[in-house]
Protein backbone atom coordinates (compact mmCIF):
# COMPACT_ATOMS: atom_id res chain seq x y z
CA UNK A 1 0.00 0.00 0.00
CA UNK A 2 1.63 3.57 -0.80
CA UNK A 3 2.33 6.39 1.60
CA UNK A 4 0.81 8.89 -0.39
CA UNK A 5 -2.58 7.90 -0.08
CA UNK A 6 -4.73 6.35 2.95
CA UNK A 7 -4.79 2.26 3.79
CA UNK A 8 -8.49 1.43 3.17
CA UNK A 9 -9.98 -0.40 6.09
CA UNK A 10 -9.70 -4.28 5.74
CA UNK A 11 -13.64 -5.22 5.53
CA UNK A 12 -13.70 -2.67 2.15
CA UNK A 13 -11.04 -4.97 0.13
CA UNK A 14 -13.19 -7.14 -2.54
CA UNK A 15 -10.24 -10.03 -2.45
CA UNK A 16 -10.86 -10.60 1.06
CA UNK A 17 -10.68 -14.38 2.41
CA UNK A 18 -10.71 -13.60 6.27
CA UNK A 19 -13.81 -15.57 7.33
CA UNK A 20 -12.18 -18.41 8.78
CA UNK A 21 -12.88 -21.79 7.19
CA UNK A 22 -14.12 -25.11 7.72
CA UNK A 23 -13.28 -28.62 6.68
CA UNK A 24 -14.47 -32.26 6.96
CA UNK A 25 -12.44 -35.45 7.43
CA UNK A 26 -11.44 -35.85 3.32
CA UNK A 27 -10.54 -32.54 2.72
CA UNK A 28 -13.49 -30.88 1.32
CA UNK A 29 -15.29 -28.09 3.39
CA UNK A 30 -17.97 -28.94 5.10
CA UNK A 31 -21.72 -27.52 3.94
CA UNK A 32 -23.26 -24.27 5.71
CA UNK A 33 -26.60 -23.08 6.72
CA UNK A 34 -27.26 -20.14 5.51
CA UNK A 35 -30.74 -18.13 6.47
CA UNK A 36 -32.93 -16.77 3.70
CA UNK A 37 -36.15 -14.20 4.09
CA UNK A 38 -39.47 -15.98 5.37
CA UNK A 39 -37.32 -18.01 7.60
CA UNK A 40 -36.65 -20.81 5.04
CA UNK A 41 -32.99 -22.76 5.08
CA UNK A 42 -30.77 -23.03 2.10
CA UNK A 43 -27.42 -25.33 2.10
CA UNK A 44 -24.77 -24.20 0.06
CA UNK A 45 -21.61 -26.93 -0.90
CA UNK A 46 -18.48 -24.84 -0.56
CA UNK A 47 -15.65 -25.33 -2.50
CA UNK A 48 -13.38 -28.40 -1.89
CA UNK A 49 -10.49 -27.51 0.54
CA UNK A 50 -7.70 -27.87 -2.37
CA UNK A 51 -9.39 -25.38 -4.78
CA UNK A 52 -8.43 -21.69 -4.69
CA UNK A 53 -11.33 -18.57 -4.98
CA UNK A 54 -10.40 -16.80 -8.39
CA UNK A 55 -9.16 -13.77 -8.23
CA UNK A 56 -10.86 -10.75 -9.99
CA UNK A 57 -8.67 -7.65 -11.13
CA UNK A 58 -10.02 -3.91 -11.10
CA UNK A 59 -9.06 -2.66 -14.26
CA UNK A 60 -8.84 0.88 -13.51
CA UNK A 61 -6.72 0.54 -10.52
CA UNK A 62 -4.80 -1.94 -11.51
CA UNK A 63 -3.58 -0.35 -14.76
CA UNK A 64 -2.67 3.02 -12.71
CA UNK A 65 -1.07 0.53 -10.05
CA UNK A 66 1.31 -0.63 -13.36
CA UNK A 67 1.62 2.87 -14.66
CA UNK A 68 3.39 3.28 -11.79
CA UNK A 69 5.88 0.61 -11.77
CA UNK A 70 6.47 1.07 -15.81
CA UNK A 71 7.47 4.48 -15.00
CA UNK A 72 10.55 3.22 -13.06
CA UNK A 73 11.20 0.53 -15.09
CA UNK A 74 11.76 3.29 -17.76
CA UNK A 75 13.64 5.28 -15.24
CA UNK A 76 16.13 2.90 -14.83
CA UNK A 77 16.63 1.55 -18.64
CA UNK A 78 17.18 5.50 -19.34
CA UNK A 79 19.19 6.29 -17.14
CA UNK A 80 21.72 2.99 -17.52
CA UNK A 81 21.44 3.27 -20.91
CA UNK A 82 25.04 4.14 -22.78
CA UNK A 83 25.19 3.92 -26.46
CA UNK A 84 21.79 3.00 -27.09
CA UNK A 85 20.56 6.36 -26.30
CA UNK A 86 22.37 9.01 -27.77
CA UNK A 87 21.82 11.22 -24.94
CA UNK A 88 23.80 13.53 -22.69
CA UNK A 89 24.22 12.00 -19.39
CA UNK A 90 22.27 15.48 -18.21
CA UNK A 91 19.31 14.93 -20.64
CA UNK A 92 19.19 11.35 -19.31
CA UNK A 93 18.99 11.83 -15.78
CA UNK A 94 16.69 14.55 -16.52
CA UNK A 95 14.10 12.31 -17.93
CA UNK A 96 14.94 9.51 -15.57
CA UNK A 97 13.44 12.06 -12.91
CA UNK A 98 10.48 13.42 -14.58
CA UNK A 99 9.78 9.31 -14.80
CA UNK A 100 9.86 9.07 -11.16
CA UNK A 101 7.85 12.01 -10.73
CA UNK A 102 5.49 10.29 -13.24
CA UNK A 103 5.18 7.09 -10.82
CA UNK A 104 4.25 9.46 -8.14
CA UNK A 105 1.32 10.35 -9.69
CA UNK A 106 0.04 7.08 -10.31
CA UNK A 107 1.25 6.30 -6.98
CA UNK A 108 -1.64 8.67 -6.36
CA UNK A 109 -4.25 8.68 -8.48
CA UNK A 110 -5.15 4.42 -8.04
CA UNK A 111 -5.54 4.27 -4.59
CA UNK A 112 -8.17 7.38 -5.14
CA UNK A 113 -9.67 5.20 -7.94
CA UNK A 114 -9.92 2.29 -6.47
CA UNK A 115 -12.22 3.64 -3.73
CA UNK A 116 -13.74 5.63 -5.60
CA UNK A 117 -15.11 2.55 -7.93
CA UNK A 118 -15.23 0.40 -4.56
CA UNK A 119 -12.40 -1.98 -5.84
CA UNK A 120 -9.91 -1.67 -3.05
CA UNK A 121 -8.35 -5.15 -2.58
CA UNK A 122 -5.51 -6.73 -0.94
CA UNK A 123 -4.02 -7.69 -4.32
CA UNK A 124 -4.10 -3.81 -5.09
CA UNK A 125 -2.23 -3.09 -2.03
CA UNK A 126 0.89 -5.91 -2.46
CA UNK A 127 0.96 -4.87 -6.37
CA UNK A 128 1.18 -1.13 -5.11
CA UNK A 129 4.23 -1.89 -2.96
CA UNK A 130 5.93 -3.64 -5.03
CA UNK A 131 5.82 -1.26 -8.07
CA UNK A 132 6.56 1.38 -5.20
CA UNK A 133 9.54 -0.19 -4.31
CA UNK A 134 10.89 -0.22 -7.86
CA UNK A 135 10.01 3.15 -9.06
CA UNK A 136 10.93 4.85 -5.15
CA UNK A 137 13.50 2.26 -4.48
CA UNK A 138 15.92 1.05 -7.36
CA UNK A 139 14.99 3.95 -9.87
CA UNK A 140 16.90 6.34 -7.81
CA UNK A 141 19.45 4.07 -6.50
CA UNK A 142 20.53 4.08 -10.28
CA UNK A 143 20.54 7.76 -10.56
CA UNK A 144 22.85 8.12 -7.51
CA UNK A 145 24.87 5.56 -9.11
CA UNK A 146 25.32 7.57 -12.52
CA UNK A 147 25.22 10.89 -11.56
CA UNK A 148 28.37 10.97 -9.46
CA UNK A 149 31.69 9.93 -11.18
CA UNK A 150 33.96 11.86 -8.25
CA UNK A 151 33.45 9.35 -5.08
CA UNK A 152 35.09 5.45 -5.58
CA UNK A 153 31.97 3.61 -7.53
CA UNK A 154 32.12 0.74 -4.93
CA UNK A 155 31.11 3.27 -2.63
CA UNK A 156 28.39 4.56 -4.78
CA UNK A 157 27.25 1.58 -5.09
CA UNK A 158 27.05 0.41 -1.01
CA UNK A 159 25.49 4.29 -0.66
CA UNK A 160 22.75 3.08 -3.56
CA UNK A 161 22.20 -0.57 -2.28
CA UNK A 162 21.54 1.34 1.05
CA UNK A 163 18.97 3.52 -0.13
CA UNK A 164 16.98 1.02 -1.82
CA UNK A 165 16.73 -1.38 1.23
CA UNK A 166 15.89 1.22 3.36
CA UNK A 167 13.18 1.89 0.80
CA UNK A 168 11.85 -1.62 1.42
CA UNK A 169 12.28 -1.28 5.29
CA UNK A 170 10.18 1.22 5.30
CA UNK A 171 7.63 -0.12 2.63
CA UNK A 172 7.63 -3.42 4.80
CA UNK A 173 7.15 -1.15 8.38
CA UNK A 174 3.90 1.35 6.59
CA UNK A 175 2.51 -1.58 5.65
CA UNK A 176 2.50 -4.06 8.94
CA UNK A 177 2.29 -0.95 11.82
CA UNK A 178 -0.76 1.02 9.68
CA UNK A 179 -4.30 0.06 11.39
CA UNK A 180 -7.65 0.27 9.85
CA UNK A 181 -8.41 3.28 12.16
CA UNK A 182 -5.34 5.12 11.68
CA UNK A 183 -6.27 8.73 10.85
CA UNK A 184 -4.31 9.35 8.04
CA UNK A 185 -2.92 13.02 8.89
CA UNK A 186 0.75 11.97 9.33
CA UNK A 187 3.49 9.31 9.73
CA UNK A 188 6.94 7.98 10.96
CA UNK A 189 9.70 8.36 8.75
CA UNK A 190 10.40 9.94 5.61
CA UNK A 191 7.77 8.59 3.22
CA UNK A 192 9.63 6.80 0.28
CA UNK A 193 8.23 9.03 -2.31
CA UNK A 194 9.37 12.15 -0.47
CA UNK A 195 12.56 10.66 -0.23
CA UNK A 196 13.03 9.11 -4.30
CA UNK A 197 10.99 12.68 -5.32
CA UNK A 198 14.14 14.76 -3.59
CA UNK A 199 17.06 12.60 -5.51
CA UNK A 200 14.83 12.90 -9.11
CA UNK A 201 14.50 16.97 -8.56
CA UNK A 202 18.56 17.17 -8.45
CA UNK A 203 18.42 15.08 -11.17
CA UNK A 204 15.70 17.41 -13.09
CA UNK A 205 17.91 20.94 -11.86
CA UNK A 206 20.82 19.49 -13.16
CA UNK A 207 20.44 20.86 -16.94
CA UNK A 208 18.85 23.30 -15.74
CA UNK A 209 22.03 25.06 -13.33
CA UNK A 210 24.33 23.65 -16.53
CA UNK A 211 22.43 26.51 -18.87
CA UNK A 212 22.51 28.41 -15.51
CA UNK A 213 26.73 28.58 -15.53
CA UNK A 214 27.12 28.79 -19.64
CA UNK A 215 24.66 31.21 -20.88
CA UNK A 216 25.88 35.33 -20.83
CA UNK A 217 22.69 36.60 -19.76
CA UNK A 218 23.01 36.52 -16.15
CA UNK A 219 25.56 37.54 -13.78
CA UNK A 220 28.97 36.39 -13.44
CA UNK A 221 28.30 35.77 -9.97
CA UNK A 222 25.23 33.02 -10.95
CA UNK A 223 27.91 31.17 -13.33
CA UNK A 224 30.18 31.43 -10.28
CA UNK A 225 27.34 29.50 -8.30
CA UNK A 226 26.14 27.07 -10.99
CA UNK A 227 29.60 25.64 -11.72
CA UNK A 228 29.97 25.25 -7.84
CA UNK A 229 26.73 23.61 -7.14
CA UNK A 230 27.49 21.12 -10.37
CA UNK A 231 30.42 20.40 -8.98
CA UNK A 232 29.49 19.48 -5.42
CA UNK A 233 26.70 17.92 -6.61
CA UNK A 234 28.93 14.58 -7.61
CA UNK A 235 29.72 14.44 -3.92
CA UNK A 236 26.71 16.34 -2.16
CA UNK A 237 24.06 13.80 -3.75
CA UNK A 238 25.70 10.34 -2.68
CA UNK A 239 25.65 11.89 1.00
CA UNK A 240 21.99 13.50 0.52
CA UNK A 241 21.15 9.67 -0.33
CA UNK A 242 22.45 8.85 2.92
CA UNK A 243 20.76 11.10 4.54
CA UNK A 244 17.60 10.19 3.38
CA UNK A 245 17.98 7.10 4.12
CA UNK A 246 18.33 7.32 7.53
CA UNK A 247 15.03 9.80 7.80
CA UNK A 248 13.07 6.94 5.95
CA UNK A 249 13.57 4.09 8.99
CA UNK A 250 14.00 6.67 11.64
CA UNK A 251 10.57 7.98 13.75
CA UNK A 252 10.61 11.14 13.21
CA UNK A 253 7.04 12.96 11.99
CA UNK A 254 5.72 14.03 8.70
CA UNK A 255 2.67 15.57 7.78
CA UNK A 256 0.90 13.76 5.25
CA UNK A 257 0.40 16.76 3.00
CA UNK A 258 -1.40 14.38 0.19
CA UNK A 259 -4.25 13.50 2.47
CA UNK A 260 -4.42 16.63 3.76
CA UNK A 261 -4.89 18.43 0.63
CA UNK A 262 -7.52 15.79 -0.82
CA UNK A 263 -9.80 16.60 2.36
CA UNK A 264 -9.20 20.34 2.30
CA UNK A 265 -7.32 21.24 5.34
CA UNK A 266 -4.83 23.77 4.87
CA UNK A 267 -3.15 25.59 7.52
CA UNK A 268 -2.37 29.62 6.86
CA UNK A 269 1.13 28.96 6.82
CA UNK A 270 0.92 25.69 3.68
CA UNK A 271 -0.84 28.28 1.92
CA UNK A 272 1.78 30.73 2.13
CA UNK A 273 4.69 28.09 1.68
CA UNK A 274 2.50 26.82 -1.42
CA UNK A 275 2.52 30.45 -2.57
CA UNK A 276 6.80 30.93 -2.11
CA UNK A 277 7.20 27.63 -4.00
CA UNK A 278 5.37 29.35 -7.12
CA UNK A 279 7.74 31.86 -6.94
CA UNK A 280 10.45 29.89 -6.91
CA UNK A 281 9.51 27.85 -9.56
CA UNK A 282 9.00 31.25 -11.40
CA UNK A 283 12.66 32.49 -10.69
CA UNK A 284 14.76 29.23 -10.73
CA UNK A 285 12.70 27.17 -12.62
CA UNK A 286 13.57 23.56 -11.84
CA UNK A 287 16.36 24.63 -9.36
CA UNK A 288 13.33 25.65 -6.79
CA UNK A 289 11.81 21.86 -7.01
CA UNK A 290 14.95 20.26 -4.92
CA UNK A 291 14.71 23.15 -2.43
CA UNK A 292 11.33 22.25 -2.23
CA UNK A 293 11.81 18.77 -1.53
CA UNK A 294 14.43 19.26 0.93
CA UNK A 295 12.43 21.36 2.71
CA UNK A 296 9.76 19.11 3.19
CA UNK A 297 12.29 16.14 4.06
CA UNK A 298 14.53 17.76 6.76
CA UNK A 299 11.84 20.65 7.85
CA UNK A 300 9.99 18.31 10.56
CA UNK A 301 13.55 16.47 11.89
CA UNK A 302 14.91 20.09 12.06
CA UNK A 303 11.83 21.09 14.07
CA UNK A 304 11.72 18.50 16.18
CA UNK A 305 15.89 18.57 17.14
CA UNK A 306 15.22 22.44 18.04
CA UNK A 307 11.90 21.47 20.85
CA UNK A 308 13.94 18.62 21.94
CA UNK A 309 17.19 21.61 22.43
CA UNK A 310 14.75 23.87 24.25
CA UNK A 311 13.20 21.61 26.46
CA UNK A 312 17.19 20.31 27.96
CA UNK A 313 17.55 24.13 29.13
CA UNK A 314 13.97 23.64 30.88
CA UNK A 315 14.41 20.36 32.70
CA UNK A 316 17.95 21.30 33.90
CA UNK A 317 16.41 24.41 35.47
Amino acid sequence: MSELKPRPPLSEWTDSESDPQEYGDDGAELEQDFGEPGGRRRRRRKRPRGERRRLTLAVLPTVLTLGNGVCGLAAIAIAVSTDTLAWELESKLFAAGLLIFGGMLFDALDGSAARLTGQASQFGAELDSLCDAVTFGVAPAVIVWRISDALPQRLTWAIGVLFAVCVLIRLARFNVETTEDDDHEGFEGLPSPAAAGTLAAFAIAIPDLKDFATAENYPEWVWHVSEWSLMASHYFIPVLALILAFLMVSRFSYPHVFAQLVRGRRAPNQIGQAMFAVVGMFLLHWVALPLVFCYYSFGSPLRSLARQYRKQPQAKA
